[in-house]
């Protein structure tokens, strides 16, 4: 009985040691890379500071019901845009408007590697639409795929790291391969919506099986005017899909 009284102790000592220099780890590990908030870049306790949490808030109704735009009056149903601009999507959402803290996030998610911050949207995501998600009975995500130029500049995709977490959040299949992209195309942020449309036009292809009566769900970081995920629904739909929804960090305001 000593013996094992002796041994006994012995692991115990053992295991209060393995949690002491793992606590130990996890506070030199915060210490040399302390928690920032990913809506402004400062140290803080929080997943998101006081502040950004403030002043970074979810889009409110009303809102445009084709792409979710806010929009000043609830007679309203469509965005000026959206009630001139035919669009191949069905509907889609987007977490906040493109300004401010929001738009800072998405500039160093995409340009400054900052692929952590791709597990805080899809967390805001899933909380803000997994319900819509679900009441669309989506079957499939994809993300809007890279050019190969971008994608060797930049070394990752973020709509597809943001669709991979995404899909992991709400337990909906991704597919990340079959959507291609057959083309560069120069940067939409230099044309005028007219020129959007005319430079993405015909751009994607759809390399996997039939899509018949699937409802599939888009994911890309920003929506301006929508061009980009209209060819790209626009291929779904002739591929088979039943309906194209779609999911973006952010948001533009509008024409």
């Amino acid at each position: 009985m000593k013996r094992k009284l002796k041994i006994s102790r012995k692991t115990q000592i053992g295991q209060d040691t393995g949690k002491s220099a793992k606590r130990a780890a996890e506070a030199l590990l915060r210490l040399l890379y302390p928690n920032t908030c990913p809506l402004c870049g400062r140290v803080t306790k929080e997943r998101v500071c006081p502040d950004c949490r403030e002043a970074v808030r979810p889009i409110r109704e009303p809102i445009c019901k084709k792409c979710g735009k806010p929009i000043s009056s609830e007679q309203a149903e469509y965005c000026h845009d959206c009630s001139h601009t035919r669009h191949y999507f069905d509907e889609g959402r987007a977490l906040w408007l493109h300004r401010g803290g929001a738009a800072w996030s998405v500039y160093q998610f995409k340009f400054h590697n900052r692929r952590i911050y791709a597990g805080f949207y899809a967390s805001e995501m899933a909380r803000a639409y997994g319900g819509y998600v679900r009441k669309k009975h989506i079957s499939l995500i994809i993300p809007i795929p890279l050019g190969r130029r971008k994608r060797r500049m930049r070394g990752f995709n973020q709509a597809e790291i943001l669709a991979e977490r995404l899909s992991g959040r709400l337990r909906i299949p991704l597919d990340s391969v079959h959507l291609v992209r057959r083309r560069d195309t120069i940067p939409q942020k230099s044309l005028d919506p007219a020129a959007r449309r005319e430079n993405v036009r015909g751009i994607f292809s759809w390399t996997g099986g039939t899509l018949a009566g699937r409802r599939v769900l888009l994911v890309d970081d920003i929506y301006t005017t929508g061009s980009t995920l209209d060819s790209a629904a626009r291929t779904l739909k002739k591929a088979g899909a039943e309906k194209v929804y779609f999911l973006t960090i952010s948001i533009g305001q509008g024409y």
